[in-house]
Protein backbone atom coordinates (compact mmCIF):
# COMPACT_ATOMS: atom_id res chain seq x y z
CA UNK A 1 0.00 0.00 0.00
CA UNK A 2 1.44 3.44 -0.94
CA UNK A 3 2.24 5.98 1.96
CA UNK A 4 -0.40 8.83 1.84
CA UNK A 5 0.71 12.48 0.94
CA UNK A 6 0.81 13.39 4.30
CA UNK A 7 3.10 10.85 5.11
CA UNK A 8 5.38 10.91 2.31
CA UNK A 9 5.94 14.63 4.32
CA UNK A 10 6.84 12.86 7.40
CA UNK A 11 3.52 13.72 8.94
CA UNK A 12 1.68 11.26 11.13
CA UNK A 13 -1.67 10.98 11.72
CA UNK A 14 -1.43 12.32 15.09
CA UNK A 15 0.43 15.63 13.36
CA UNK A 16 -2.81 15.73 10.80
CA UNK A 17 -5.48 15.59 13.32
CA UNK A 18 -4.02 18.18 14.93
CA UNK A 19 -4.39 20.45 11.92
CA UNK A 20 -7.31 19.77 11.39
CA UNK A 21 -8.20 20.64 15.60
CA UNK A 22 -6.65 23.93 15.37
CA UNK A 23 -8.19 24.60 11.82
CA UNK A 24 -11.89 23.75 13.01
CA UNK A 25 -10.80 25.64 16.55
CA UNK A 26 -10.11 29.23 14.44
CA UNK A 27 -13.46 28.42 12.38
CA UNK A 28 -15.31 28.14 15.71
CA UNK A 29 -14.11 30.78 17.66
CA UNK A 30 -14.26 33.25 14.31
CA UNK A 31 -17.73 31.75 13.62
CA UNK A 32 -18.91 32.69 17.43
CA UNK A 33 -17.18 35.97 17.13
CA UNK A 34 -19.38 36.91 14.33
CA UNK A 35 -22.55 35.90 16.35
CA UNK A 36 -21.32 38.14 19.36
CA UNK A 37 -20.52 41.15 17.16
CA UNK A 38 -23.75 40.72 15.79
CA UNK A 39 -25.71 40.50 19.47
CA UNK A 40 -23.88 43.40 20.09
CA UNK A 41 -21.39 42.34 22.31
CA UNK A 42 -18.03 42.52 20.94
CA UNK A 43 -16.98 45.46 18.70
CA UNK A 44 -15.40 43.72 15.39
CA UNK A 45 -14.51 40.98 13.99
CA UNK A 46 -11.47 40.20 11.15
CA UNK A 47 -12.45 36.33 9.87
CA UNK A 48 -10.09 33.60 8.84
CA UNK A 49 -13.10 31.78 7.54
CA UNK A 50 -11.22 30.18 4.30
CA UNK A 51 -7.54 30.65 5.40
CA UNK A 52 -7.10 28.35 8.06
CA UNK A 53 -5.51 25.69 6.20
CA UNK A 54 -2.51 28.35 4.61
CA UNK A 55 -2.03 29.28 8.27
CA UNK A 56 -2.09 25.71 10.35
CA UNK A 57 -0.16 24.13 7.46
CA UNK A 58 2.23 27.03 7.16
CA UNK A 59 2.24 27.49 11.32
CA UNK A 60 3.08 23.06 11.67
CA UNK A 61 6.23 23.53 9.40
CA UNK A 62 7.83 26.23 12.06
CA UNK A 63 9.77 25.46 15.64
CA UNK A 64 6.98 27.19 18.03
CA UNK A 65 10.39 27.16 20.27
CA UNK A 66 12.95 28.62 18.23
CA UNK A 67 11.33 30.47 15.48
CA UNK A 68 8.97 34.04 15.57
CA UNK A 69 5.49 34.39 14.68
CA UNK A 70 4.40 38.00 12.63
CA UNK A 71 0.65 37.59 11.98
CA UNK A 72 -1.38 39.44 10.24
CA UNK A 73 -4.84 40.37 11.47
CA UNK A 74 -6.46 37.24 9.80
CA UNK A 75 -3.99 35.06 11.76
CA UNK A 76 -5.91 33.05 14.16
CA UNK A 77 -4.76 29.88 12.99
CA UNK A 78 -1.52 30.74 13.26
CA UNK A 79 -1.31 32.17 16.79
CA UNK A 80 -3.60 29.37 17.72
CA UNK A 81 -0.66 26.78 16.94
CA UNK A 82 1.96 28.96 18.30
CA UNK A 83 0.07 28.99 21.84
CA UNK A 84 -2.43 31.30 22.30
CA UNK A 85 -6.24 29.57 23.62
CA UNK A 86 -9.54 30.07 23.11
CA UNK A 87 -9.83 32.34 25.90
CA UNK A 88 -7.24 34.41 25.01
CA UNK A 89 -8.87 35.02 21.76
CA UNK A 90 -12.26 35.83 23.27
CA UNK A 91 -10.82 38.08 25.62
CA UNK A 92 -9.31 40.15 22.85
CA UNK A 93 -12.55 40.30 21.46
CA UNK A 94 -14.18 41.48 24.53
CA UNK A 95 -11.42 43.74 24.84
CA UNK A 96 -11.09 43.03 29.05
CA UNK A 97 -8.07 43.60 31.10
CA UNK A 98 -6.93 40.01 30.87
CA UNK A 99 -6.58 40.20 26.87
CA UNK A 100 -2.74 39.16 26.53
CA UNK A 101 -2.33 41.03 23.38
CA UNK A 102 -2.67 44.47 24.68
CA UNK A 103 -4.62 44.48 28.22
CA UNK A 104 -7.43 45.04 25.86
CA UNK A 105 -6.30 48.04 24.34
CA UNK A 106 -6.45 47.21 20.34
CA UNK A 107 -8.78 46.24 18.14
CA UNK A 108 -9.07 42.30 17.89
CA UNK A 109 -6.65 40.56 14.98
CA UNK A 110 -3.77 42.50 16.56
CA UNK A 111 -1.60 39.40 18.13
CA UNK A 112 1.25 40.09 20.54
CA UNK A 113 2.35 37.35 23.00
CA UNK A 114 6.04 37.68 24.05
CA UNK A 115 6.09 34.29 25.94
CA UNK A 116 4.62 32.58 22.43
CA UNK A 117 7.05 34.28 20.13
CA UNK A 118 4.42 36.23 18.50
CA UNK A 119 5.59 39.81 17.77
CA UNK A 120 2.77 42.20 18.07
CA UNK A 121 1.44 43.31 15.05
CA UNK A 122 0.23 47.72 14.16
CA UNK A 123 -2.85 48.61 12.60
CA UNK A 124 -1.50 50.13 9.37
CA UNK A 125 -1.14 46.86 7.16
CA UNK A 126 2.18 45.23 6.55
CA UNK A 127 4.18 46.96 9.13
CA UNK A 128 4.93 43.83 10.26
CA UNK A 129 7.32 42.62 7.44
CA UNK A 130 10.38 45.13 8.06
CA UNK A 131 9.72 44.26 11.75
CA UNK A 132 10.20 40.24 10.72
CA UNK A 133 13.17 40.84 8.72
CA UNK A 134 14.98 43.45 11.73
CA UNK A 135 14.19 40.61 13.81
CA UNK A 136 16.12 37.99 11.05
CA UNK A 137 18.95 39.90 11.23
CA UNK A 138 19.19 40.35 14.38
CA UNK A 139 19.32 36.78 14.46
CA UNK A 140 21.75 36.70 12.05
CA UNK A 141 24.33 38.76 13.40
CA UNK A 142 23.90 37.05 17.29
CA UNK A 143 24.29 33.54 15.53
CA UNK A 144 20.73 32.37 16.41
CA UNK A 145 18.84 28.99 15.15
CA UNK A 146 15.86 30.90 14.01
CA UNK A 147 13.95 32.21 11.19
CA UNK A 148 11.13 34.65 11.44
CA UNK A 149 7.74 34.01 9.48
CA UNK A 150 5.84 36.79 8.82
CA UNK A 151 2.39 37.17 7.18
CA UNK A 152 0.20 39.75 4.74
CA UNK A 153 -2.44 39.50 2.27
CA UNK A 154 -2.30 40.41 -0.92
CA UNK A 155 -3.22 44.08 -0.99
CA UNK A 156 -0.27 45.04 1.09
CA UNK A 157 2.47 42.90 -1.03
CA UNK A 158 1.78 46.42 -2.89
CA UNK A 159 2.84 48.23 0.30
CA UNK A 160 6.71 49.97 -0.24
CA UNK A 161 6.68 48.16 3.69
CA UNK A 162 6.70 44.67 1.24
CA UNK A 163 9.44 45.85 -1.30
CA UNK A 164 11.90 47.57 1.49
CA UNK A 165 11.56 44.73 3.52
CA UNK A 166 11.86 41.68 0.77
CA UNK A 167 14.98 43.73 -0.67
CA UNK A 168 16.95 44.01 2.41
CA UNK A 169 16.57 40.33 3.19
CA UNK A 170 17.13 39.25 -0.41
CA UNK A 171 20.68 41.15 -0.32
CA UNK A 172 21.54 40.50 3.01
CA UNK A 173 20.54 36.47 2.72
CA UNK A 174 18.17 36.84 5.82
CA UNK A 175 16.51 33.92 7.09
CA UNK A 176 12.61 35.07 6.36
CA UNK A 177 9.60 33.53 5.26
CA UNK A 178 7.23 36.23 3.68
CA UNK A 179 4.10 34.41 3.72
CA UNK A 180 1.25 35.84 0.94
CA UNK A 181 -1.96 35.10 1.92
CA UNK A 182 -3.89 35.81 -1.60
CA UNK A 183 -7.80 36.08 -0.08
CA UNK A 184 -8.54 37.76 -3.78
CA UNK A 185 -9.65 40.90 -2.54
CA UNK A 186 -7.86 44.30 -0.68
CA UNK A 187 -10.91 45.06 0.89
CA UNK A 188 -13.38 45.71 -2.19
CA UNK A 189 -9.98 45.60 -5.02
CA UNK A 190 -10.40 42.38 -6.63
CA UNK A 191 -6.61 40.74 -7.62
CA UNK A 192 -7.02 41.77 -11.08
CA UNK A 193 -6.77 45.40 -10.16
CA UNK A 194 -3.93 44.97 -7.16
CA UNK A 195 -1.21 43.05 -9.58
CA UNK A 196 0.24 43.59 -13.10
CA UNK A 197 1.93 39.99 -12.84
CA UNK A 198 0.05 37.19 -12.35
CA UNK A 199 1.15 36.00 -9.20
CA UNK A 200 2.56 37.76 -6.25
CA UNK A 201 5.43 35.13 -6.15
CA UNK A 202 6.29 36.79 -9.34
CA UNK A 203 7.84 39.26 -7.14
CA UNK A 204 10.08 37.31 -5.64
CA UNK A 205 13.00 37.20 -8.33
CA UNK A 206 13.28 40.71 -8.18
CA UNK A 207 14.58 40.06 -4.52
CA UNK A 208 16.87 37.31 -5.53
CA UNK A 209 14.81 35.25 -3.54
CA UNK A 210 12.47 32.11 -4.66
CA UNK A 211 8.73 32.36 -5.26
CA UNK A 212 6.05 29.69 -4.93
CA UNK A 213 2.47 29.89 -5.52
CA UNK A 214 0.56 26.91 -4.11
CA UNK A 215 -3.29 26.22 -2.84
CA UNK A 216 -4.11 27.62 -0.27
CA UNK A 217 -6.85 25.62 0.70
CA UNK A 218 -4.20 22.40 1.03
CA UNK A 219 -2.55 22.95 4.14
CA UNK A 220 -0.57 19.90 3.72
CA UNK A 221 1.08 21.59 -0.03
CA UNK A 222 1.53 24.69 2.81
CA UNK A 223 3.34 23.21 5.07
CA UNK A 224 5.64 21.46 2.43
CA UNK A 225 6.13 24.76 1.01
CA UNK A 226 7.14 26.68 4.44
CA UNK A 227 8.71 23.79 5.62
CA UNK A 228 11.41 24.11 2.64
CA UNK A 229 11.63 27.95 2.81
CA UNK A 230 12.38 27.09 6.99
CA UNK A 231 15.14 24.90 5.82
CA UNK A 232 17.09 26.90 3.50
CA UNK A 233 16.86 30.01 5.96
CA UNK A 234 18.07 27.77 8.51
CA UNK A 235 21.02 26.94 6.03
CA UNK A 236 22.08 30.39 5.60
CA UNK A 237 20.68 30.35 2.08
CA UNK A 238 18.11 33.54 2.73
CA UNK A 239 14.48 34.38 2.76
CA UNK A 240 11.43 32.73 0.29
CA UNK A 241 8.48 34.18 -0.72
CA UNK A 242 5.41 31.48 -0.25
CA UNK A 243 1.65 32.87 -1.76
CA UNK A 244 -0.91 30.66 -0.38
CA UNK A 245 -4.31 31.05 -2.69
CA UNK A 246 -7.54 30.53 -0.81
CA UNK A 247 -11.06 32.84 -0.89
CA UNK A 248 -12.19 35.28 1.95
CA UNK A 249 -15.57 33.43 3.00
CA UNK A 250 -16.90 36.17 4.66
CA UNK A 251 -16.80 40.05 3.86
CA UNK A 252 -13.64 41.83 4.33
CA UNK A 253 -14.54 42.66 8.70
CA UNK A 254 -17.90 43.06 10.37
CA UNK A 255 -17.38 46.86 9.40
CA UNK A 256 -18.18 45.80 5.77
CA UNK A 257 -21.07 44.60 3.26
CA UNK A 258 -19.32 42.57 0.65
CA UNK A 259 -22.26 41.85 -1.49
CA UNK A 260 -21.20 46.14 -2.95
CA UNK A 261 -18.56 44.15 -4.62
CA UNK A 262 -18.88 40.24 -5.06
CA UNK A 263 -21.46 38.10 -6.25
CA UNK A 264 -23.50 35.48 -4.12
CA UNK A 265 -22.62 32.91 -6.38
CA UNK A 266 -18.47 33.62 -6.22
CA UNK A 267 -19.05 33.36 -2.73
CA UNK A 268 -21.23 29.97 -2.64
CA UNK A 269 -18.53 28.62 -5.23
CA UNK A 270 -15.69 29.25 -3.18
CA UNK A 271 -17.55 27.79 -0.02
CA UNK A 272 -17.54 24.48 -1.85
CA UNK A 273 -13.85 24.54 -1.59
CA UNK A 274 -14.14 25.29 2.33
CA UNK A 275 -10.59 23.91 3.59
CA UNK A 276 -11.98 22.48 6.67
CA UNK A 277 -14.58 20.75 4.69
CA UNK A 278 -11.93 19.24 1.96
CA UNK A 279 -9.01 18.23 4.46
CA UNK A 280 -11.55 16.47 6.68
CA UNK A 281 -12.83 14.56 3.51
CA UNK A 282 -8.87 13.53 3.00
CA UNK A 283 -8.73 12.40 6.47
CA UNK A 284 -11.79 10.16 6.15
CA UNK A 285 -10.61 8.87 2.71
CA UNK A 286 -7.34 7.92 4.05
CA UNK A 287 -8.44 6.73 7.19
CA UNK A 288 -7.58 9.04 10.10
CA UNK A 289 -10.72 9.78 10.87
CA UNK A 290 -14.31 8.80 10.74
CA UNK A 291 -18.03 10.41 11.63
CA UNK A 292 -17.44 9.48 15.08
CA UNK A 293 -14.11 11.18 16.09
CA UNK A 294 -14.91 14.13 13.77
CA UNK A 295 -18.62 14.80 16.13
CA UNK A 296 -15.82 14.04 18.86
CA UNK A 297 -13.52 17.11 17.81
CA UNK A 298 -16.44 19.35 17.03
CA UNK A 299 -18.12 18.38 20.47
CA UNK A 300 -14.75 19.10 22.44
CA UNK A 301 -13.81 22.63 20.27
CA UNK A 302 -17.20 24.19 20.99
CA UNK A 303 -17.17 23.32 24.65
CA UNK A 304 -14.11 25.21 24.89
CA UNK A 305 -15.65 27.62 22.55
CA UNK A 306 -18.05 28.27 24.97
CA UNK A 307 -16.14 28.25 28.03
CA UNK A 308 -14.11 31.18 27.00
CA UNK A 309 -17.01 32.98 26.04
CA UNK A 310 -18.39 32.67 29.47
CA UNK A 311 -15.24 33.63 30.72
CA UNK A 312 -14.30 36.51 28.58
CA UNK A 313 -17.88 37.85 28.87
CA UNK A 314 -17.54 37.97 32.86
CA UNK A 315 -13.98 39.38 33.11
CA UNK A 316 -13.30 42.85 34.20
CA UNK A 317 -12.65 45.57 31.89
CA UNK A 318 -9.33 47.47 32.41
CA UNK A 319 -9.28 50.20 35.44
CA UNK A 320 -10.00 53.36 33.54
CA UNK A 321 -6.69 54.98 35.98
CA UNK A 322 -4.74 52.43 33.54
CA UNK A 323 -4.77 54.38 30.19
CA UNK A 324 -1.69 55.65 30.60
CA UNK A 325 -0.08 52.05 31.28
CA UNK A 326 2.55 51.08 28.21
CA UNK A 327 2.13 54.53 27.16
CA UNK A 328 4.22 56.50 29.31
CA UNK A 329 7.33 55.11 31.50
CA UNK A 330 5.86 54.62 35.30
CA UNK A 331 7.58 56.31 38.11
CA UNK A 332 9.30 53.74 40.83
Amino acid sequence: MSNSRHEELGLTNEDVLKIYETMLMARRIDERMWLLNRSGKIPFVISCQGQEAAQVGAAYALDTEKDYALPYYRDMGVVLHFGMTARELMLSGFAKAEDPNSGGRQMPGHFGHKAKRIVTGSSPVTTQVPHAVGLALAGKMEKKDLVTFVTFGEGSSNQGDFHEGANFAGVHKLPVIFMCENNKYAISVPIEKQLACENVSDRAIGYGMPGITVDGNDPLEVYKAVKEAADRGRRGEGPTLVETVSYRLTAHSSDDDDRAYRSPDEVAKAKSLDPIITFGAYLKENGVMNDELEKEINDRIMKEVNEATDYAEKAPYADAESALKYVYAEQE
